[in-house]
């Protein structure tokens, strides 16, 4: 609505309000360089930069949480380029992302389960870890954290007390299975999750699944493979269901180590010249089966992929996702982080994965409620089908 002022029987001398010289000033700075800034961002991008400096100076609501306008902007903007597989990440989100492709993070070292009305009840505990040493016992309840009671619907903020900077201590009160309460102290510490675990099943087969490609990725995948192969496995089976992908340089690390002497992966960024990665010929010289499903993406898809292309390993499942670019997550001067899509990638013999995914050899899906590798898992026994014939 447009304010109305009333005609004014004399004249008189009108001043500018204090925003107004604020927003004045601030234009002709940047008009200094109009020239310059609009070579390096363009009419759009000056646009919002004028945009954001009126909403700070001239927006008449002065409380106005700009770093959230920010947020929701920016999220906006990626999501007009409109590619499914760039985003932005707010300060707290790309921190959390950091620490999740680390394959780490700061904590107790238990996994807890919320069905419970006591508290948390504890369904693993990581070996070596806080928890462990301080004598947290899979079965035991949380029923408390420093002292307050995370009991009924406060168990929904229970992992978040129990979680803190690396060093600190946390006082855990326990309902152990035997009906006794004790407390504990823990001290927070930074923990790594392993990207790959593996066991043998009957026929001498080997069974690893692969969760990730991020740090470490590949060390935790050949460690698995290497143990299952000293135990005497004959062929192995690969699952890279409902994996996420990761990192380049894991994905590499891993079509090296598993397959012959070849190209394996092919990527050509928009800055700069396609790049062939090749395999040298130390291998694993197993007959295999890979694992994929629909939440199967990038890294493992390539894998997948490149395993039936290199070693005609065949593919059990659901079609993939089909994601064929590669990002590069940019650090923000807020703290946030925004990841583009930067680079198109594609096997070493050059066949692209985009808008196509991967169509399995034998398709099937996973009833709903089965777990992975479990006992009810019918892809994973097609696979062992596969191999056992």
């Amino acid at each position: 609505m447009e304010e109305y002022r009333a005609p004014m029987a004399q004249k008189q001398k009108r001043r500018l309000p204090g925003w107004a010289k604020i927003l004045i000033s601030v234009v002709l700075a940047l008009a200094l360089s109009t020239g310059a800034w609009c070579l390096l961002l363009g009419r759009g991008g000056m646009a919002m930069v004028q945009t954001y400096l009126l909403a700070r100076f001239a927006f008449v609501d002065t409380d106005a949480d700009l770093g959230k306008a920010v947020d929701a902007g920016l999220n906006a903007f990626v999501d007009g380029l409109g590619d499914r597989w760039s985003y932005y990440l707010n300060a707290e989100h790309y921190q959390a992302t950091n620490e999740r492709r680390a394959n780490s993070y700061v904590g107790v070292g238990v996994t807890v389960d919320y069905t419970r009305e006591e508290g948390l009840l504890v369904q693993s505990v990581t070996e070596g870890g806080p928890a462990d040493k301080a004598g947290v016992l899979v079965g035991d309840i949380i029923t408390a954290v420093d002292g307050v009671s995370i009991a009924g619907e406060a168990r929904e903020e229970g992992a978040d007390k129990i979680a803190g900077e690396a060093g600190t201590q946390v006082t855990l009160t326990l309902l152990g299975e035997d009906g006794a309460i004790r407390d504990v102290t823990c001290t927070r510490a930074t923990l790594h999750n392993p990207s790959a675990s593996g066991k043998m099943l009957e026929g001498d087969i080997g069974y690893v699944r692969l969760s990730n490609f991020y740090s470490g990725s590949a060390d935790s995948f050949k460690q698995e493979v290497d143990a299952l192969v000293e135990q005497g496995a004959k062929s192995l089976i690969v699952d890279v269901r409902s994996d996420p992908g990761g990192y380049v340089a894991e994905l590499e690390k891993i079509l090296d180590y598993l397959l012959p002497e070849g190209p394996v992966f092919t990527q050509k960024p928009r800055w700069w010249f396609q790049s062939v990665y090749k395999s040298d010929a130390d291998c694993i010289d197993l007959p295999m089966v890979v694992l994929v499903n629909k939440a199967s993406y990038s890294a493992a898809e390539l894998l997948a992929a490149q395993l039936r292309e290199s070693a005609g390993a065949p593919i059990v499942g659901e079609l993939t996702s089909g994601k064929g670019y590669s990002q590069v997550t940019f650090p923000l001067v807020n703290g946030g982080g925004v990841g583009l899509s930067t680079a198109t990638y594609c096997t070493g013999g050059g066949h692209s994965l985009i808008g196509e995914g991967i169509v399995p050899d034998v398709e099937l899906s996973l009833p709903e409620g089965v777990a992975l590798g479990g006992e009810d898992d019918v892809q994973l026994q097609a696979a062992i089908d596969l191999l056992t014939k």
